[in-house]
């Protein structure tokens, strides 16, 4: 993501055909150590040279793009906290960093104008996004100027080991300097009309006195007014509430927030309850939502709603009664929900506080970095990313659940004993030393394998 500072243009510039339609190679040139084009001592760099040379850098960088997208991301979120938020948005945030570098390095490469050029969907996206979450225009905007600084880092690094001389050097810079500028200055002033018109819709289309409300009472660490809360966001808080995070992963039919609401209203029907969900909007794809549910249905309700849902990702807290229960619930779904975002909707569709080790996962996955050495040390070689520690691991998990039993295992995993002892044993002979001394340290290394397998194994 990236946005320029004003300021004049120094360098007018049309692109100019790279010969024959190839980049110039310094492995087969003369002079390898300057991408092949000539020492110039004159001061003055024809513009067809400028164009080949940036040209040719250009392709070397663009075998650096993951390294770039990861360093323009991260000094972006590490320098604006608005933007430090949930996985799925960070994940966002990089696809619109790496387009915007890609569409920026072919428009170098191939000539192309950047009156020319559309913005990519995802950065497009990604502002409407923040839009709809209350993130101020500001730290989008701050957001690309401090991007493209971080990217025109990386332009002058290549530039200096290109080995070129001064004068072309320069001239290669202050052109995808200029282009830089020329691209961006078109391509944020998009972005910034997407955002605003977005904030206006999101503000027009959503009850935002209810939402606000709802927020409040969701931080406040004081003595409510019951009845006048409940008036306020029109729900009955003296009940018991089961929270719920809604969320898909997006659809071309923009109905998806109405569909999650019509899916709660009939589960809500579906246990008893006298009165309707709460539902709040926080985004075009995800939703907080809460049920209040019939005392008579409190026991079984969070397996009901796990046989019902078919439709959004849910992750969902325990039902518990009043203000606090309301809080507490929601603080539970968020924290299963940060769990089903680094597990992926393959393994998590339906993610409850209450199922075994989501609640362990979440408070020690907030730390992944740290988390990944500490299994490492537990597990040694059988934390491995491999299809085959991965059954290992898995069938581990499942005999240390069920008490060291080799039997419950097979019926929970569908194989035989035999296949269960030999697995077992395998695990801990990849493990390196017995698990009798440490079994705690081994069953939660397990459980945090089998949540955050991708992301912790590296």
């Amino acid at each position: 993501m990236w946005w320029p500072s004003r300021r004049p243009q120094r360098l007018k510039w049309r692109p100019a055909s790279v010969p024959g339609g190839q980049i110039p190679n310094p492995a087969t040139s003369a002079q390898g150590d300057n991408y092949g084009f000539p020492m110039a001592g004159s001061g003055v760099v024809d513009e067809a040279r400028v164009a080949e040379a940036a040209v040719a850098v250009t392709a070397r960088l663009v075998d650096k793009l993951p390294v770039i997208t990861r360093t323009v991301q991260q000094s972006v979120v590490a320098a604006i906290s608005e933007l430090r938020d949930e996985d799925e948005l960070q994940q966002l945030l990089r696809d619109t960093v790496e387009t915007n570098v890609e569409t920026f390095f072919a428009a170098i490469r191939h000539g192309i104008s950047v009156q020319n050029v559309e913005p990519p969907a995802a950065a497009l996206e990604y502002s409407r996004r923040l839009a709809q979450r209350d993130v101020s225009a500001n730290a989008l905007t701050r957001a690309y100027r401090l991007g493209h600084r971080a990217a025109l880092r990386f332009i002058l690094d290549e530039i200096r080991e290109a080995g070129l001389d001064p004068t072309l050097g320069l001239a290669v810079y202050e052109l995808m300097e200029s282009v830089s500028f020329d691209y961006i200055d078109q391509i944020s002033l998009r972005v910034v009309e997407e955002y605003q018109d977005e904030r206006d819709r999101w503000v027009e289309s959503r009850n935002s006195v209810r939402a606000s409300r709802v927020r409040e009472l969701l931080v406040s660490g004081e003595d409510v007014d019951v009845d006048a809360a409940a008036m306020a966001i029109r729900y009955p808080l003296r009940r018991i509430h089961l929270a719920a995070v809604a969320w898909c992963e997006g659809s071309d039919d923009g109905d998806e927030l109405s569909s999650m609401e019509r899916f709660f209203t009939r589960f809500a029907k579906c246990i008893g309850a006298q009165e309707s969900p709460l539902f709040i909007s926080v985004d075009r794809v995800t939703a907080w939502v809460w049920i209040p549910v019939p005392g008579e249905a409190s026991d079984d309700v969070v397996n009901r709603l796990r046989a019902a849902a078919d439709g959004p990702l849910l992750a969902v807290g325990n039902p518990l009664p009043g203000v606090d229960g309301f809080r507490h619930s929601h603080r539970q779904a968020q924290e299963a929900r940060s769990v089903a975002i680094a597990a992926g909707p393959a393994l998590c569709r339906f993610t409850a506080a209450s199922d075994s080790g989501v609640s362990v996962a979440a408070l020690l996955g907030t730390d992944l970095e740290s988390a990944a050495q500490w299994v490492g040390d537990v597990l040694g070689p059988l934390a491995a990313a491999t299809e085959n520690d991965e059954r290992l691991r898995e069938t581990l998990r499942a005999f240390l659940r069920s008490g060291s039993s080799y039997k419950a295992a097979a019926e929970e995993l569908h194989l035989h004993t035999n296949s269960v002892k030999y697995r077992v044993s395998r695990a801990v002979e990849r493990r390196g030393r017995p698990i009798t001394d440490d079994r705690l340290d081994v069953e939660v290394a397990l459980l945090l394998c089998h949540y955050f397998g991708a992301t912790l194994l590296r």
